[in-house]
């Protein structure tokens, strides 16, 4: 059995900016060696999220901001930005709806994604930020 833990390392825009990441987990699951199991990815923090989606500029650059935008409004009233005196109320409703974690199969040594999915990290912060995405892959 084969337990790994991985991370990536990367900076994001903020404001809705969702960041491909299936290479990079595609690459990790192989560097371990395992064939059949599976790979755990976290989100670390509380404003981005982990998804898969077909990565192509409509979703991406417009449709999951604007379907976000109806969900959890920037100008909405939060009782978060009221108890912390900030501005990303928003950002933590979003991120919590979509959620901070994926279960993903490993499947003769990759994660066996349909054509026009991809493995993505959202975030829904204000600014832009450095984030770590967690990987724990195991298996045989």
């Amino acid at each position: 059995m084969i337990a790994e833990h991985r991370t990536i390392e990367f900076s994001t825009r903020g404001n809705d900016h969702i960041v491909d990441l299936t290479q990079e987990v595609q690459a990790s699951v192989a560097e371990t060696g395992v064939t059949t199991g599976q790979v755990a990815l976290l989100a670390h923090g509380s404003t981005g999220s982990l998804t898969t989606l077909e990565y192509e500029p409509g979703l991406v650059n417009h449709d999951i901001a604007a379907a976000m935008e109806r969900l959890a409004p920037r100008d909405g009233r939060y009782e978060h930005e009221e108890t912390w005196h900030d501005d990303n109320g928003h950002s933590h409703v979003r991120a919590s709806t979509v959620g901070p974690s994926l279960a993903l199969p490993v499947v003769n040594g990759a994660v066996p994604l349909g054509t026009w999915q991809q493995i993505v990290f959202m975030d829904f912060d204000t600014r832009p930020r450095k984030r770590t995405v967690h990987l724990s892959i195991v298996g045989v």
